[in-house]
């Protein structure tokens, strides 16, 4: 039995751990596994097609009858300056010539997709069980919309400000998101300085600020991470780079074998490839950006600007954005099914 039921209560699932919706690695299959085999399993989106996320959420409902969760960016239109994309794409110009590239894009005006009102009238149309966001929310109409439509809503926090914020606009659960996670932090105040508050730190602060259930994630990789989050007051866990080592995940071979080799320092928060602080692997290019400390572009105009370098690159680590936590040396190689099944039995015991 679990300590604290709120979150299983809320979602209708067994088991109070989430796999986190990793953009670009997630699977169908991998969504479905977890959600069977008691989770909730999440798929990440961010520029798809509408009709590749419908196609999705038919899959997915082939292969369970459980609750899953579809995740969206709710990033604001950046307001870059023509100055500080003028003076990255100098600094870029070396990687280029490097991989054998000449032409850096000129045209970044394009936007990612944002959470738009196609989206969320895809999302009326679906019904996923869950919908949950990254940098930030959509506006009240639609938080009001999806949730007369029966949609849970999850949104992650990186400071006790933040899950307030969260909190008053209307989110039924707020994943705290500590220092040491994988992938784009959820930060959507940029005004604020982000002091890298640790998980440890984090989750127990805003437990005590808001009045919502509290998902803990960042750093936890095993039954002992989960035992622990419920110690600090969480009623659940959110756990990605774990579930990258599943054979059921959209790895790289480069990727898994970097995760196979991990240590706790070979990771690092960089902007260099998205413009938005992310955890991954370190290498050449991210350290070379770093060390300039030049102003880049928000995302997702920085993306524009590195993804032929990501296109051009080989099977090595120069060019890669290879994301992953500070605790993927902890990771296990197994099915899905078999790894919540493993973190279930390890944290009971511990619990």
């Amino acid at each position: 039995m679990w300590p604290k039921t709120y979150l299983t209560d809320l979602l209708g699932n067994r088991h109070p751990i989430i796999q986190a919706p990793m953009a670009g690695s997630t699977t169908v299959e991998l969504v479905a596994a977890v959600s069977n085999a008691g989770g909730i399993g999440s798929m990440g989106y961010s520029e798809t097609p509408s009709e590749t996320i419908r196609e999705d959420a038919a899959k997915i409902r082939k292969l369970t009858d459980k609750p899953f969760n579809l995740n969206f960016f709710a990033h604001n239109t950046p307001d870059n300056e023509p100055d500080v994309i003028a003076s990255t794409r100098e600094r870029l110009q070396p990687f280029y010539l490097e991989v054998g590239l000449s032409e850096i894009p000129q045209d970044v005006s394009k936007p990612l997709l944002t959470f738009t009102e196609e989206r969320l009238e895809l999302l009326l149309e679906i019904k996923p069980p869950v919908v949950s966001f990254h940098f930030g929310l959509p506006d009240s109409t639609a938080i009001e919309s999806l949730k007369k439509a029966g949609c849970r809503l999850l949104c992650s926090a990186t400071t006790t400000d933040e899950a307030v914020v969260l909190e008053q606009s209307g989110v039924d659960i707020i994943v705290a998101q500590g220092w040491e996670a994988g992938g784009h932090r959820g930060s959507f105040d940029l005004n604020h300085e982000d002091h890298g508050v640790g998980t440890l730190a984090l989750v127990p602060q805003i437990v005590d600020a808001v009045n919502v259930p509290i998902v803990a994630a960042g750093g936890i990789a095993d039954g002992r991470g989960i035992a622990a989050a419920f110690m600090l007051g969480a009623c659940g866990v959110q756990m990605g780079t774990a579930f990258l080592s599943c054979p059921e995940a959209n790895v790289s071979d480069v990727h898994l074998e970097a995760i196979r080799n991990s240590r706790d320092d070979d990771t690092r928060l960089t902007k260099a490839f998205s413009g938005r602080p992310a955890r991954a692997r370190k290498n050449d290019y991210i350290e070379s950006i770093a060390a300039h400390r030049l102003p880049l572009p928000d995302f997702p105009t920085m993306y524009t600007l590195s993804d032929p370098l990501r296109e051009a690159s080989d099977d090595t680590l120069d060019y890669r954005f290879l994301l992953y936590g500070q605790a993927a040396a902890l990771n296990r190689e197994m099915p899905a099914a078999e790894l919540v099944k493993t973190l279930v039995t390890e944290a009971q015991n511990l619990l």
